[in-house]
């Protein structure tokens, strides 16, 4: 298959995922209906928490059973037909349960998430390992923009068709509707993958390593590949900034909006990534990824700061609110947007092409439980106030930025500081 040919594929399938997870967001579709479920702050950390968590945690030994073999796709198939099935599942569960107990109901919706996220973690290695085989470094940031502008308009759709959901059918059926349309959209962004195939790897090393071989190179990866370990630190305290995502939509019902118009928010949000797309890549591909890492860190310290001068100002005027809520959730949005085309483009950019699927792994597993963070926010705002979740945050913003601030333009081009 020729190259541009594999890019319309990898494209396509990222736009229809895209679209089908910005109806399963995290931080405002997903938090919504656990927050209407329970109204507990705990409860809604811990979507988000479980979310990365999840898709972190399997990495580590897809990465190692994706290096031994020297083969990705099987891996990818499982995750991403598997995570669709639980979309699937979640929306059933959500149509026959309306006359169930909120306690059982709560329950099962929390047990399918968990399945999702850690489903969706195994999709990562081989996903990033196919990706970077298939697709020249110079042209990875404008296939990611590629997929989350085309994922973006696409998502416009379906939050129109969720507004109108969630407006005229009961809860928590207009949510089994939208988790639906996510899980139809899922499954073709898994056809379109598995079917492009998978290019030739580099043939492996005849004397394969043994797991503890493997978990022994990755504490020497990250502790003489200086580049590798800042990333790490960085990721860390990213996953800290994290943490207050879910209690945007929190903080935006405490001061008097209304989650029935939960939709318009997730708009402003795809909106902001859409828009977006364009900078992010060609910054990407012609500034660097690295670059384009560091820009994405400074800019998240502006949500934090900008929701606590809301909250701090105590505006009561419903339009003020709206539309500064609206303006937040485009800025998050963006910022998602681009930190994902830069956090997955400096990956690869750093990683040894014969070591792609143990760096993934490596990563992931060592930032996995900065991701829990969410979860530990839940009782932060319930002790303390919404305000000190969103202080933390900021703090952590800050220290991201000024980690990433150390790796100089040289080191970011030297792919595998660290040969084992």
């Amino acid at each position: 298959m020729s190259k541009s040919n594999r890019f319309a594929k990898v494209a396509g399938a990222g736009i229809a995922f895209q679209a089908g997870s910005a109806a399963v967001d995290s931080a405002t579709i997903m938090s919504a209906l656990v927050f209407q479920l329970t109204g507990s702050p705990i409860i809604v950390g811990a979507v988000t928490a479980i979310l990365r968590f999840g898709w972190l945690a399997p990495q580590l030994f897809v990465g190692y059973f994706a290096q031994r073999s020297g083969s990705s796709m099987g891996y990818y198939a499982i995750g991403a037909l598997g995570r669709a099935i639980c979309m699937a599942l979640l929306a059933l569960i959500l149509l026959i349960g309306s006359q169930w107990t909120v306690v059982q109901l709560s329950i099962a919706v929390m047990v399918l998430w968990t399945a999702y996220s850690f489903i969706s973690g195994v999709v990562a290695v081989p996903y990033n390992d196919i990706v970077a085989r298939s697709i020249p470094s110079e042209f990875r940031s404008r296939l990611l923009a590629t997929r989350f502008f085309g994922g973006g308009v696409l998502a416009l759709g379906v939050i129109a068709i969720a507004d109108v959901l969630v407006g005229n059918l009961e809860f928590p059926v207009s949510y089994a509707a939208i988790i639906a349309m996510a899980s139809i959209l899922m499954f073709i962004s898994s056809i379109i993958f598995i079917t492009m195939g998978e290019p030739k790897s580099i043939p492996q090393q005849s004397d394969k390593p043994g797991f503890f071989e493997y978990l022994r190179k990755g504490i020497a990866v990250f502790q003489t590949d200086r580049v590798f370990r800042l990333f790490v630190f960085a990721q860390w305290c990213g996953g800290a900034v994290l943490m207050a995502m879910p209690f945007y939509i929190v903080q935006a019902s405490a001061i008097g909006f209304d989650l029935k118009r939960i939709a318009l928010l997730l708009g402003a949000q795809t909106v902001g990534a859409l828009l977006s797309n364009f900078l992010w890549g060609w910054w990407g591909d012609n500034l660097g990824k690295a670059s384009l890492l560091k820009a994405i860190a400074i800019g998240r310290v502006v949500p934090p700061i900008a929701i606590i001068v809301l909250v701090y100002i105590g505006a009561t005027d419903a339009g003020q609110i709206f539309s500064s809520l609206i303006a937040i959730f485009f800025l998050l949005g963006a910022l998602a947007n681009g930190l994902t085309i830069a956090v997955i483009g400096f990956l690869m950019e750093i990683s040894p092409e014969k070591q792609r699927p143990a760096y993934s792994g490596y990563f992931n597993a060592i930032t996995a439980p900065a991701f829990l963070l969410p979860l530990i926010a839940g009782f932060i705002a319930s002790g303390f106030g919404l305000s000190a979740v969103f202080a933390i945050s900021l703090i952590a913003a800050i220290a991201q930025a000024y980690l990433l601030l150390l790796i100089n333009k040289s080191e970011a081009r030297q792919p595998g500081n660290f040969t084992p």
